[in-house]
């Protein structure tokens, strides 16, 4: 027998009442709001393992930092291991640490004597710029030509689609930057030096860090093909392992989609193919791939390291092994804080499209 008692919060005919909250009544709100408490409790947990592992490097920070003359003078080490909290306990310089993260503080770095948050400001949107336009350029192709080999299986497109897309995962991306740089740039001068602009443009007035979109924005279209022409050759180097991959990806998805019971229904009613192929078959082959393409962006950060180092970008990846070499560790903290906040960001992006595509996901 149902209960009555209004103290439970339900109706007699077991529905919300019109005063519930918001979030009770929508399943996506309530899938959405869990999913953000998680990716909270993550950001958290990345700010521990960032400073353990960090402070596990082995090493002296200030044997990398002061020089020979200055290592011999107890009380000047004495003095840089106070500046920099060094002298105290790991949990006490963690707490430290996190009070002024709160602050918005990261620190002071040990070799530009900035702050780090300066310098990540700085070196984090060139970045950004260059993993974002590759990670788009990898939705597009690869979603596209997975989609195109697998409605053409076992043709002469779906052959030729196989085998570029394993030679784009095998090729090791320091050695296909280099050639596409020494082809394209130094042979026939198809594509423009290294940098983000060339050598006589002033970058535009900074809005945001990308130069694509300030330059758009203060209309100085000379500078925004001057910045797309730099950037188009390192983004499909960098793009080319994750245009493989979601290539050979979405093939299985849509293939395993294109056998279900209801695509055969669906194209038994006569339905048109654009329909079935658009409202059926993608939209539930979308979910894996999301997965996939979430997991990639993981791999696009990584890669930019050495896509950077042979296009001379001026990025993050740079800024963190300079870090990494000299020991600074405020500045190596900060890379690793804001590259474990971007997986967060993007897992919890990964979660919101799994509940707009999916409605079952809602109700986990």
């Amino acid at each position: 027998m149902k209960s009555t008692d209004p103290s439970d919060g339900a109706t007699p005919e077991g529905r919300r009442p019109p005063g519930a909250r918001w979030w009770s009544r929508h399943p996506l709100m309530r899938f959405l709001a869990r999913r953000l408490a998680v990716s909270v409790l993550l950001a958290v947990g990345v700010t521990l393992v960032t400073f353990v592992l960090t402070n596990m490097v082995p090493g002296d920070p200030a044997t990398a930092n002061l020089g020979q003359q200055a290592l011999a003078n107890p009380a000047i080490v004495q003095q840089f291991r106070e500046e920099h909290g060094l002298d105290k306990p790991l949990p006490v310089q963690y707490a430290t640490y996190m009070g002024d993260l709160v602050r918005g503080d990261l620190g002071e770095s040990q070799q530009s004597h900035r702050p780090v948050a300066d310098d990540l400001r700085e070196f984090v949107p060139a970045t950004f710029e260059l993993a974002g336009t590759a990670l788009l350029v990898s939705l597009l192709l690869g979603v596209a030509f997975g989609v195109i080999a697998a409605l053409r299986r076992d043709r002469l497109v779906d052959q030729f689609l196989r085998v570029t897309s394993l030679a784009g995962v095998s090729v090791p991306t320091f050695w296909l930057a280099l050639l596409a740089f020494y082809l394209f740039f130094y042979k026939f001068g198809l594509a423009p030096g290294s940098g983000r602009l060339s050598p006589a443009m002033a970058p535009p007035p900074r809005t945001t860090g990308l130069y694509t979109v300030d330059a758009a924005l203060a209309g100085q279209w000379d500078v925004f093909a001057s910045a797309v022409g730099h950037l188009l050759l390192p983004a499909l180097v960098l793009a080319a392992y994750t245009i493989g991959l979601l290539t050979r990806f979405t093939r299985s998805a849509v293939l395993e989609v294109l056998g279900q019971d209801y695509v055969r229904a669906a194209r038994a009613k006569g339905l048109p193919g654009r329909t079935v192929l658009f409202r059926y078959t993608l939209r539930a082959a979308l979910v894996p791939v999301i997965t996939v393409a979430g997991l990639a962006f993981g791999s696009l950060l990584s890669g930019t390291v050495l896509v950077e180092a042979v296009y001379a970008w001026p990025g993050i990846g740079e800024y963190a092994y300079k870090s990494a070499t000299t020991l600074d560790l405020p500045a190596v903290m900060g890379v690793g804080l804001v590259v474990g906040v971007i997986y967060v960001v993007v897992n919890l992006v990964v979660d919101m499209l799994y509940g707009v595509i999916d409605p079952r996901v809602r109700h986990t």
